[in-house]
């Protein structure tokens, strides 16, 4: 486990403060290369490589080789059971004696590489144990913090999408499969070779506030005007019946200036998006996660977080949930939290606090989530208190990610009234166990994805844009064993599992927050079983 530092002029934690969980660190500050010291803190970046020298580096390309055979084996045995669409498909006359001869291939090249495996693992477990928990990557060409005028508004936007980049084979437990062409289309779109039009993000709709005034915007009854019809997003008159119109966006909004990503488990997948990515936006984290042997067990994944940003990460810490079980206990999930640099006003940081996290998977584990969600929001107010400065104008604070549970199911009612929904606020959320009347679920029942209705991005927006299309493709709310509620009230809106909060920050001089659009992404079409969540955020003098 690599040690943990604090960054540049942050406060080390008090003793009284929690104890560090296996895969904690937080990587020390150092200036730009090729650049004299800054008189600033805010222009320094992490250190890139996860490895403290090339000859650790080399041993895990050394270990990667010698894992590979076994690990190519064991997932093209797996890749052979088919999706949905695959059992459509016309079978050859010899399909099913092609795939018993394809797996007795299969299992016979895993026997024979499994010494090599053994080998490998020899050489990976030590490597493991001092590498960072992440990989960050820098694009030189950042400009200087810019003046930050805080008469002014300025806005931010955050997108979040579980992608499902698990190696091909596990992916297919989740109907899908082709993980590197996936991860091509994704990184394609995430960041188009053409610029998109600047009305792009206009997918974004505002709410409106419905309630007391004192609530902060936390609670929101319907969506605002209609944005205009552009070709890229937008309820189409009559389309709803009458209901409340979703917003629904076919294509990813166009800048975004935070990315965050759960479940890019796949190398591959993670070196296709970081490649295209930073063409875009000059600060990629990605690799996330403590492997090899830790105190809740071996970690043969990391988290599945990758994290980009257009502006400056000041610093970053990675903690790993002590309390994942079952299969869920073989990955390093847990929380990545990121400070950036958004400008300088009047010579102070102007600083953004992320959080990003993918909690326990099976829907029996309420109390795991539960007790992840009291960690998460633990250390993410140890990470502000370490990483802040006196004088900092802190922008926003955002906490997003895959929390595995929603706000319509009986069996979720636990993590529904969680402490968290008191400190943060949920745009799409009316209530514990009620969403607003715009908000849909964000999880797609997975058997149907490659069905005609949502096969595309534009077919499914449209299919979603209407209340029966949503009982048929979206997932429905369970019972705590994780069953389909057969009581559950109709017609419901589906499971909304995939989360962008915010908090206000109460400080010196004072920056209200607002949200000034919400957003479900249908461009991953046939290609997750999650809808991407987007925000947008507007930063302005609070009022007097």
């Amino acid at each position: 486990m690599a040690p943990s530092a604090a960054g540049s002029g942050g406060r080390a934690s008090s003793p009284g403060g929690p104890e560090e969980e296996p895969g904690d660190a937080a990587c020390p500050l150092r200036p730009l290369p090729g650049t004299a010291a800054p008189r600033h803190p805010g222009t320094m970046v992490l250190p890139e490589s996860p490895f403290p020298n090339r000859a650790v580096a080399a041993l895990d390309t050394v270990a990667s080789w010698l894992l590979a055979p076994g690990y190519w084996a064991l997932n093209q045995l797996l890749d052979l059971q088919p999706t949905t669409a695959e059992r459509q498909r016309p079978r050859r006359c010899c399909g099913c004696a092609g795939l018993a001869l394809a797996g007795l291939a299969y299992m016979v090249l895993l026997l024979l590489s499994f010494p090599l495996a053994i080998v490998g693992l020899l050489v990976w477990l030590p490597v493991q144990a001092v590498r960072r928990p992440f990989a960050y990557q820098y694009t030189a060409g950042t400009a200087p913090a810019e003046p930050w005028d805080l008469r002014q508004r300025r806005s931010f936007t955050f997108l979040s999408a579980n992608v499902c980049l698990l190696p091909s084979g596990l992916a297919k437990f989740s109907n899908l499969g082709q993980t590197p062409q996936r991860a091509q289309y994704i990184a394609r779109h995430l960041v188009p070779a053409a610029p998109q039009p600047h009305h792009a993000w206009l997918g974004l709709v505002e709410p409106r506030h419905h309630g007391s005034a004192g609530d902060d915007g936390g609670s929101y009854g319907g969506t605002g005007q209609r944005p205009p019809s552009s070709g890229v997003v937008g309820e189409t008159p009559g389309e709803a019946g009458g209901a409340v119109p979703v917003p629904l966006s076919g294509r990813f909004p166009a800048g975004a200036d935070f990315v965050c990503l759960q479940e890019v488990f796949e190398a591959g997948a993670a070196a296709t998006l970081c490649q295209r990515l930073g063409s875009a936006y000059p600060h990629v984290l990605s690799e996330v996660g403590a492997r090899g042997l830790r105190r809740g067990g071996l970690k043969l994944f990391g988290s599945g977080l990758l994290l980009a940003s257009r502006y400056p990460v000041l610093a970053a810490r990675c903690h790993g949930f002590p309390n994942s079980a079952r299969e869920d206990a073989l990955a390093a999930k847990g929380l990545l939290a990121v400070q950036v640099l958004l400008g300088v006003a009047q010579g102070q940081r102007v600083v953004g606090y992320i959080g990003c996290t993918h909690l326990q998977a099976p829907a029996g584990d309420a109390a795991v989530r539960e007790a992840q969600l009291t960690l998460v929001l633990r250390w993410l107010q140890l990470f502000r208190e370490e990483q802040g400065q006196r004088g900092d104008v802190v922008a926003f604070d955002v906490l997003c990610g895959d929390l595995n549970f929603d706000n319509c199911s009986a069996g979720d009612q636990l993590n529904q009234r969680h402490q968290l929904f008191e400190l943060y606020h949920d745009p799409c959320r009316a209530g514990p166990g009620h969403d607003a009347p715009w908000a849909i679920g964000t999880l797609l029942n997975y058997l149907k994805i490659y069905e005609e209705p949502v096969s595309s991005p534009e077919r499914l927006r449209r299919t979603l844009s209407q209340p029966a299309g949503r009982q048929e493709y979206l997932a429905g709310p369970i019972l705590a064993n994780g069953q389909p509620d057969p009581a559950a009230p109709g017609p419901w809106q589906g499971r909304r599992v995939d989360y962008i909060l915010y908090r206000q920050h109460r400080g010196e001089p004072v920056l209200s927050t607002h949200v000034a659009g919400v957003s479900f992404i249908t461009q991953l079409a046939a290609r997750s079983d999650h809808l991407p969540v987007t925000l947008r955020l507007d930063v302005a003098p609070a009022a007097p």
